[in-house]
């Protein structure tokens, strides 16, 4: 009776060919989107000086009682030295806040461009975003009231190909340009694009706005990539440190210029 309900070997064949087939695209998959997260890591479109924009964007990270992160000032200098090359005319910085936070990230962003030259009417804020998605995609809105949509994006390196797959799915055209001083390097930076593979392989078979308004699989794709990440956690970043991947930021006074709010 016992052999009778067992499967035939002929059907248990066809399961194990079927799995072993899976994992297989599945690995050549992710591979295929590793190789392309860490091109472009390596690339910057700007590095010609040929590429003009309508605006520098640049992506927040954490920031301790309004002082940028040694990450986001790697940004920011980048931003910078962008802007005073005049590949845009406006910098946007990006990045809201936690509950019990009083700055947010655009707003410490702002306050260090201004301590590097560059003046108020040149930056604007989108103090609203808590991930890549959020703050890309009110930048996208407010730059369209204005009939802007090239972008030149400023993140860290590994962080490069998500935020241009991310800019274009809300309507941007992107161009990118890393940051060359990130304090993430060596291990600490392979790690990063082993987690950012996962969050681009899954954002672009399902769409990374699908990936925001669906709760439970986006905890899934992030629980993933931050299992891929956690031996990290003593290095000067603080963990992951983009908005848009769960970076601590630590905020106890109000910031001493208002910030606008990107719609």
């Amino acid at each position: 009776m016992a052999e009778e309900q067992r499967p035939p070997k002929r059907r248990l064949r066809r399961v194990r060919r079927f799995v072993v087939t899976v994992l297989v695209l599945s690995f050549i998959y992710w591979t295929w989107i590793f190789a392309a997260v860490w091109r472009a890591a390596r690339r910057d479109d700007t590095v010609d000086r040929t590429v003009t924009a309508d605006a520098i964007v640049v992506l927040g990270a954490a920031q301790y009682d309004g002082l940028p992160s040694d990450v986001l000032k790697g940004r920011l200098d980048r931003a910078s030295e962008l802007w005073l090359d005049g590949v845009a005319p406006i910098v946007v910085v990006t990045g809201g806040k936690q509950p019990r936070d009083r700055f947010t990230e655009a707003a410490a962003s702002a306050r260090y461009l201004h301590s590097l030259g560059i003046p108020d009417e040149a930056i604007l804020r989108e103090v609203e975003g808590t991930s890549s998605w959020e703050s890309l995609a009110a930048t996208a809105r407010f730059l369209r009231k204005d009939h802007k949509r090239t972008v030149v994006l400023v993140s860290d390196p590994y962080h490069m190909a998500r935020i241009a797959d991310v800019a274009k799915e809300v309507g941007l055209d992107p161009s990118t340009s890393p940051s060359r001083t990130s304090p993430v390097t060596g291990w600490a930076e392979k790690k990063q694009m082993f987690a950012e593979s996962i969050k681009v392989a899954v954002g672009r078979l399902v769409g990374y706005g699908r990936l925001e308004r669906h709760g439970r699989i986006g905890k899934l794709v992030r629980g993933l990539a931050t299992m891929v990440v956690l031996p990290i956690g003593g290095s000067s970043t603080g963990g992951t440190p983009d908005s848009g991947s769960g970076g601590w930021r630590f905020e106890s006074s109000p910031p001493s210029r208002k910030t606008r709010k990107l719609t």
